[in-house]
């Protein structure tokens, strides 16, 4: 029997801070077939792990092949394997939710092969997030500056500012040139690129967001004018092969701590990638940690910095982080389907250790509307696992674990977020 806590984390609206969606056009004229669907988030890495070829893999992704049970075939000793971490777990909640799927075979697959045609509709990508998946509106990061008007859904796609190239020293002088009229020369001018980007999208974008932690360490160093000067000089005007990794490492630092002097002007939040990263075999351990930034933290107290993903698997380390500094929000997106049983811990360590309005519930981190869905279901079911738990453990009421559940899931969000003026500055320029 369905408890009050279990109706109330179902019906409540939930703020999706973080998603790579595509588009409504790639949806309706390049999405996916059903194995594509099922298995083009984040489980081919789990399935990679677990011993499929990458001749299986690629087979299983090909859509120009009509043989959904032979693409399956290939990688169903990996599915057997896989199927019950998170990423497998939200493959079945897709399967279960969106195709009526109980168990992954060839037969069931090629008999729902039908259903994706029918959900690659007008419109459906919009129904499958708000309606279905019960979400107040989506913030995207798209990998670019702009954030412009969403036609698909003005008040419910949002779109972050990208900074990571800037935080990476990588300074596109044409790109900056066509979207500003600044030509970088020096770092007077490059300066001037960055606020001109701002100024023009600024208005309508969401959050900054840089998941620079792909390319480089997240520890930060201050560095002054004359040193980014002369790493600007040589990005520049020297071949990108003779550059040192020290030489990107000063010009991304300073140009890091630009991006974030400029979201404290623009009341943006600065989003950045904590933690595990996507894909197989490529994890240097030493970068991600988000105890590399606390240079970056105590210099910017007035910034708002929102660190992603519970910096998995330091996550006990991020709980202390956010407990010290004033200035750090911490987002649970991606972190349900990383490690669900995990993360359900570190949330009931974070309630216990660091105020409540400090913490965001979901992001999905994906590009299709039904992997985004599934994830909130699984990021919806562990929360009110480790809801249940401080309940029964006596620490919460049931009304108490509710209040906390608004709050984490849509309250925490608007505080920290201006949705409201975001959302105004998008129909005013719509």
């Amino acid at each position: 029997m369905a408890t009050d806590l279990a109706q109330h984390i179902q019906t409540t609206p939930m703020v999706d801070t973080h998603e790579h969606l595509r588009k409504e056009p790639d949806w309706l004229e390049d999405g996916p077939d059903i194995l594509q669907d099922l298995f083009g988030n984040y489980v081919p890495a789990d399935l990679n792990t677990a011993g499929a070829s990458s001749e299986a893999m690629q087979y299983l992704m090909d859509a120009s092949d009509p043989d959904i049970a032979g693409r399956f075939e290939g990688i169903q000793e990996a599915w057997e394997a896989t199927q019950f971490t998170g990423y497998g777990e939200a493959v079945r909640l897709i399967a279960e939710h969106v195709y009526g799927i109980g168990e992954l075979t060839g037969a069931t697959l090629e008999a729902a092969q039908e259903k994706i045609k029918a959900l690659r509709k007008p419109g459906e990508r919009y129904r499958l997030l708000h309606d279905v998946a019960n979400l107040d509106h989506v913030q995207t990061d798209d990998f670019s500056w702009h954030c412009l008007p969403d036609h698909s859904g003005l008040d419910f796609f949002l779109y972050d500012l990208s900074w990571a190239g800037f935080c990476n020293g990588q300074i596109d002088t044409e790109q900056i040139h066509a979207e500003t009229g600044v030509e970088v020369k020096d770092l007077r001018t490059l300066k001037q690129g960055m606020e001109a980007i701002f100024a023009k999208h600024g208005p309508c974008a969401i959050a900054v967001k840089a998941q620079h932690a792909y390319n480089r360490t997240l520890n930060w160093i201050e560095r002054n004018d004359v040193e980014a000067s002369a790493a600007l000089s040589q990005v520049l005007n020297q071949p990108a092969e003779e550059l040192s990794v020290e030489t990107y490492l000063c010009l991304g630092d300073w140009c890091w701590a630009r991006g974030v002097e400029l979201s404290i002007e623009h009341n943006l939040p600065f989003k950045i990638h904590t933690g595990y990263y996507a894909g197989n075999d490529r994890m240097p351990v030493s970068r991600i940690p988000a105890g590399n930034m606390c240079e970056l933290f105590a210099r910017y107290l007035d910034a708002k910095f929102v660190l992603m993903h519970i910096a998995y698997p330091y996550n006990d380390e991020l709980v202390a982080l956010a407990k010290h500094y004033r200035n750090i929000w911490v987002d649970l997106c991606w972190a349900w389907s990383i490690d669900p049983y995990s993360s359900r811990d570190f949330l009931r360590r974070f309630i216990h250790a660091v105020p409540s309005n400090k913490i965001f519930a979901f992001g999905g981190d994906t590009g299709w509307p039904t992997s985004s869905m599934a994830y909130a279901i699984q990021a919806r079911n562990e929360i009110r696992r480790a809801l249940e738990g401080e309940i029964a453990d006596g620490y919460m009421t049931e009304k108490q674990a509710m209040q906390f559940a608004t709050r984490l899931m849509r309250d925490n969000q608007f505080a920290c977020f201006d949705v409201k003026g975001t959302r105004a500055n998008i129909r005013a320029a719509a």
